[in-house]
């Protein structure tokens, strides 16, 4: 949009055979290497309940897959950041600064581009805030989304559409819970900042725009990856629906290595030009290989930071970054630094869940969580676009990971106990009542015990299982004494 020599990184010679082996294999690690994941949104597809208490940090900490991953990417940020200044480093560098020399001379009329057919786009759909998900019967939200995408066009009127966005985000607090809305904070601000820099006089402040826009795409990656530790049940029925994302492995192992990968690659954003520079090329393949499975709805929710990724591969006012890696012996600091900002952001989240839902005022609280009050009974909202149901547990014989056959059974079994349950005739007897309604779950939970008996192999969760199976039969049969249904005692079962 307005030209700007832009400093590059220094001269080198002609690829030599080695350094061409040394880029091609740092990318193929951070591409194929971590794990392949569709970075589709999960809240536009699916039901989710931002007010369930999330899975502890502890529980996270324990999983064996959540540290073969750290130690996977945390090996390749240590050997990257030990040859970035070395000759391989330097030539893939000096590879990265021709390929995207046209972007990074271009790369403010690029992003404008992008934003201002993003808000185009939101126009033209209706019935959306921000993203797919949070939508609105307002009739106002569109023709403001018309106008921002107006403003971000010319230079000097960027600063007010950046302070419109601030202001959409802030209104939709009217109709979502703030918990939900962080998701989409970070971004919001980078996007905002970005705007708002690029729209004033050249000098410090303006030069730091593109800084700016990464730490917000880094923060929002880094955040929202903590979905796939904290929730992990909120992915079972996409992987279940299209169970080739997960490459043939278990769903659990995978949702874990899925999100170590989001938020190492995105804290990598933030570290020395070569890792961050692999980092976004590895974001952008991983992000752009989701637009097929899920569509142009993927497409364009992601538009904003697919473009914005493009750009850090480029790397425009690299003297301007507010990277925070050191600048000497940065491999020595990479671990302490993956270990903070993951402590940080853990803390956070978890904190913040806590303080929002279990500690703050009723008065308070009302305003921070207009979502979740409109379903006082689970607190869940449906998915945008594919599914309704506000307690998915999932669908028998759907997916084809391995060893998961059993967990599709007691899928099936929790199905079936939701079914027995809603076919209880409440009669106003308490007594009639609790027990007819207790029989299905507890059979329910008799059900899963015995499937996980005929395939579980830890000593440990088979007495449970056993304890299980010999307690809850015992109480069905006392309960069925007191006049339970019958009927709603039916096994389960499901193979």
């Amino acid at each position: 949009m307005f030209p700007i020599s832009f400093p590059r990184g220094r001269a080198v010679s002609p690829l030599p055979r080695l350094g061409s082996k040394a880029a091609g294999n740092a990318l193929a690690f951070m591409v194929v290497g971590v794990p392949s994941v569709a970075f589709a949104h999960v809240k536009w597809f699916e039901a989710y309940e931002v007010s369930a208490k999330p899975v502890s940090i502890q529980t996270t900490l324990s999983l064996p897959f959540f540290w073969v991953g750290i130690a996977l990417v945390l090996g390749f940020f240590l050997v990257t950041s030990f040859l970035e200044n070395q000759r391989p480093g330097r030539v893939v560098m000096g590879r990265l600064d021709k390929a995207t020399s046209l972007l990074s001379k271009k790369a403010d009329g690029f992003l404008v581009g992008v934003l201002c057919a993003f808000f185009l786009a939101l126009f033209a759909m209706g019935g959306t805030f921000l993203t797919p998900e949070l939508k609105t019967d307002a009739a106002w939200v569109p023709w403001m989304q018309l106008v921002i995408a107006g403003l971000i066009v010319a230079r000097r009127t960027r600063p007010l559409a950046a302070a419109m966005i601030v202001l959409l985000w802030v209104l939709t607090i009217g109709s979502y819970d703030l918990f939900h809305l962080f998701d989409y904070l970070a971004l919001g601000l980078g996007i905002a900042g970005y705007l708002l820099l690029s729209g004033l006089p050249d000098g410090a402040w303006h030069d730091r725009r593109f800084a700016a826009l990464r730490w917000g795409v880094a923060l929002a990656l880094t955040w929202s990856s903590m979905e796939k530790f904290m929730y992990p049940q909120w992915f079972l029925p996409l992987l279940e629906e299209k169970p080739f994302l997960a490459f043939g492995m278990p769903f659990g192992p995978y949702t874990t290595m899925a999100g170590v990968a989001e938020f190492t690659l995105g804290f990598g954003l933030l570290w020395s030009p070569l890792i961050r520079r692999l980092s976004a090329v590895a974001l952008f393949a991983l992000m752009f290989a989701a637009v097929y499975p899920f569509g142009r709805v993927d497409l364009i929710g992601h538009a904003t930071i697919l473009a914005a990724l493009l750009v850090f591969v480029a790397d425009p006012l690299r003297d301007q970054a507010l990277e925070i890696a050191p600048r000497r012996r940065r491999a020595l600091f990479v671990p302490a630094g993956l270990a903070v900002a993951l402590a940080v952001t853990m803390g956070s989240y978890v904190g913040l869940h806590h303080l929002i839902y279990e500690s703050t005022d009723p008065h308070v609280a009302t305003l921070l969580r207009a979502e979740s009050s409109k379903h006082p009974e689970t607190g869940a909202a449906p998915g945008a676009f594919w599914r309704g149901q506000t307690h998915y547990h999932g669908k028998a014989g759907a997916t084809r990971a391995p060893g998961a056959g059993a967990a599709a059974a007691m899928l099936a079994q929790m199905q079936h106990m939701h079914d027995a349950t809603n076919a209880v005739q409440v009669t106003g007897d308490l007594d009639h009542d609790f027990t007819a309604l207790m029989i299905p779950h507890h059979q329910a939970a008799v059900d899963m015990a015995n499937t996980y008996l005929e395939s579980g192999a830890d000593p440990e969760l088979r007495r449970l299982a056993q304890h299980i199976v010999e307690t809850q039969q015992q109480e069905i049969r006392q309960m069925r004494a007191y006049g339970g249904t019958q009927a709603s005692a039916s096994s389960a079962h499901a193979h």
